[in-house]
């Protein structure tokens, strides 16, 4: 498989709680790939950016563009802490909310968190067109290199890591499934 794995800490948390935390850049499979796992493990499916704009009102941009960057991440921070009190739990998270060190902190506490990656050509590919990404305004790819730049290292916190291009949802859900199921048999 084209994932890449690496441990970082003991997995015994995300056996207590049986949270699996997706993060990594826009277009790298978060939300379709939390669907399928949800389903897969009958667990609930929480993406974070919905719960953000269905408790706001808003779309994602309309808070970007009325209230800007900061009341989102400080929005972003507080829903992801009320959600990780939950057990059994897929949550998908925004691009971003792994720039809070807050964030990182709870995600690693409550749960498997595993980052998706995709190549630049890859996600540029992928978000040709929508325009709901508020950061993307104007240029695309010149967006899409300079915050693939930004936060190159932002998601090495990952128990693990899964690259997903050319891949499809299934083998993407399947690798991390069988990980899961390893490290929870492990008792670790």
């Amino acid at each position: 498989m084209a994932g890449d794995t690496e441990e970082v800490e003991s997995l015994s948390n995300s056996n207590i709680t049986g949270n699996i935390i997706l993060v990594g850049m826009m277009a790298t499979g978060k939300s379709t790939v939390g669907a399928l796992l949800a389903e897969e493990l009958s667990y609930e499916l929480v993406d974070l950016d919905q719960v953000i704009a269905k408790e706001a009102g808003r779309s994602i941009p309309e808070i970007f563009e009325k209230d800007g960057e900061a009341y989102f991440r400080a929005a972003e921070t507080a829903v992801l802490a009320r959600m990780l009190e939950g057990r059994n739990r897929i949550i998908s998270t925004g691009g971003g909310a792994v720039l809070a060190p807050e964030n990182t902190a709870i995600m690693l506490e409550k749960g498997l968190v595993v980052a998706l990656t995709a190549s630049e050509k890859e996600i540029i590919t992928r978000v040709g067109g929508d325009r709901n990404r508020p950061l993307l305004a104007g240029n695309t790819e010149e967006g899409v290199r300079r915050i693939m730049e930004q936060r190159r290292d932002a998601y090495r916190f990952a128990h693990c890591t899964v690259d997903t291009t050319g891949l499809s949802v299934a083998q993407v859900s399947q690798y991390i499934l069988t990980h899961y199921r390893g490290s929870a048999s492990k008792g670790l």
